[in-house]
């Protein structure tokens, strides 16, 4: 009798603990199929069936990836920042998550042949609309690979996101290490390049990437000398998932893209500034001290 209490209640216990985790395998298996619901059945695109996989069978990673991504973009985003670009679009979440202030977001593709099919247009239009009382942002459709960002000029975007979309391009046989060069190449300097990404990838770490990427210049010795890209503002692990990832932020470096002479005399120039400002601290600080001296000598003697 007491070994047939004890069995109900570790089966009642088991029962408790699965519910939760129940009610997770369905909403992500909701989120995961209600972006096309509504899409028409003439209409087919690709979806990787191991991303459907990994969302419905770890609902923990996805949840809190997505919290992080949404405090991370919030809240690292300039609001002095206009346009924002994002690697990899495949739904319409980052239109969420990013403020109100960026008037262009920019689109870039996972498909091989750069095209953004017509769900995903839905879907970022559809979060577009939900943001009440945005009437300034605007969507720009690019058909453009997003390691290959060849609609978009040089030093012309202030903000560029990713998020969880280095996996999908390697799934989708796009070059995920290319497409952070893109990044560099099309940020203005000063430029901030947020991601949430898995940790490892194959044998490669994505934040070592990002922070050990350089640009080559040729000098006039006919010596190569590497340059880095970006400079580190803050990262950290993302706790409490089952799959290791990774968030930080990145900022384009002011001399990305000088050459060596030209860094040499930008960095003159800077002396010369801090010099200028210097001198006229000084000379203010003495003009005030002479100034109250001044004003103590003219004060008339107080009669006693």
């Amino acid at each position: 009798l007491a070994f047939s209490y004890f069995t109900t209640m570790i089966q009642q216990l088991v029962r408790l603990a699965a519910a939760p985790a129940l009610v997770l395998l369905l909403a992500a298996a909701f989120l995961n199929s209600s972006c096309n619901c509504f899409i028409p059945n003439t209409v087919t695109f690709r979806r990787s069936s191991s991303s459907i996989l990994q969302m419905a069978l770890d609902p923990v990673t996805f949840l809190r990836t997505e919290f992080v991504t949404a405090a991370l973009f919030t809240n690292q985003i300039p609001r002095s920042a206009d346009t924002c670009l994002q690697l990899g679009v495949y739904d319409g979440r980052a239109m969420n998550f990013i403020p109100r202030t960026i008037r262009e977001f920019l689109t870039s593709s996972l498909e091989t042949d750069g095209t953004m099919n017509i769900g995903i247009q839905r879907s970022l239009k559809q979060a577009l609309d939900a943001r009440a009382l945005d009437e300034a942002t605007t969507i720009r459709y690019l058909d453009q690979r997003a390691d290959n960002l060849t609609l978009v000029q040089e030093n012309s975007v202030d903000v560029v996101v990713s998020m969880q979309s280095a996996e999908k391009m390697v799934e989708g046989g796009l070059d995920w290490r290319q497409s952070i060069r893109e990044a560099g190449r099309v940020l203005k300097p000063g430029g901030r390049f947020l991601f949430v990404e898995k940790t490892e990838l194959g044998e490669d770490n994505y934040l070592d990437f990002v922070g050990n990427l350089a640009v080559a210049q040729q000098q006039e010795d006919d010596e190569e000398e590497r340059f880095p890209i970006f400079e580190s503002v803050g990262w950290d692990d993302v706790d409490f998932v089952l799959i290791p990832h990774v968030a930080g932020v990145f900022i384009k470096r002011i001399d990305a893209g000088l050459t060596r002479q030209e860094r040499l005399a930008a960095e003159k120039k800077r002396e010369q500034d801090l010099l200028a400002e210097r001198s006229l601290s000084v000379f203010e600080q003495r003009r005030k001290r002479k100034k109250n001296k001044d004003t103590k000598e003219e004060k008339p003697a107080v009669k006693k």
